[in-house]
């Protein structure tokens, strides 16, 4: 049925989102199919593996995370009922204390989604920015801007 599986499908997001951000790594893992692939704005990875190695490896203790996605736009294929894609918006921050650094951004993802005998996974993920903001946590004032024009501004 149409509406379980896009209900599922927003699950599935908001669960990667969650596991993301409480750095449930096996939970996290468990959101994409093995050879899964993503890119965020130009940060690749091929596979589940790499994916979940990166993210454990540089979203560790001290670096905190939020990230909301939302307004999804959940396609169904229609000529094969185990493939969907959808587009989220994503609003992000990212607090790193040790480096004195924070990000708060915008972007536009795009998924793709394949059921499998476990229920929906994650077969590509992946945005593009529509902005950025960075600035060191001691000159909050110092605020970089960047969009997608890659352009700076202070």
């Amino acid at each position: 049925m149409a509406t379980d599986d896009i209900a599922a499908l927003e699950r599935l997001k908001y669960r990667y989102l969650r596991t993301l951000d409480t750095k449930a790594w096996d939970e996290f893992a468990a959101c994409f199919v093995p050879n899964a692939t993503a890119d965020y704005n130009g940060l690749a990875f091929g596979d589940r593996e790499a994916l979940v190695g990166y993210m454990r490896d540089n979203l560790s203790e001290g670096v905190l995370t939020m990230h909301h996605a939302h307004h999804p736009e959940i396609d169904l294929d229609a000529s094969d009922p185990d493939r969907a894609s959808a587009t989220w918006y994503l609003h992000d921050k990212v607090i790193v204390d040790a480096f004195r650094y924070a990000l708060e951004g915008g972007a536009i993802y795009t998924d793709r989604y394949v059921r499998t005998a476990e229920g929906w996974r994650i077969q590509h993920t992946g945005y593009r920015r529509t902005f950025e903001l960075t600035w060191n946590l001691d000159d909050p004032g110092g605020v970089t801007v960047h969009g997608p024009e890659a352009r700076s501004r202070h």
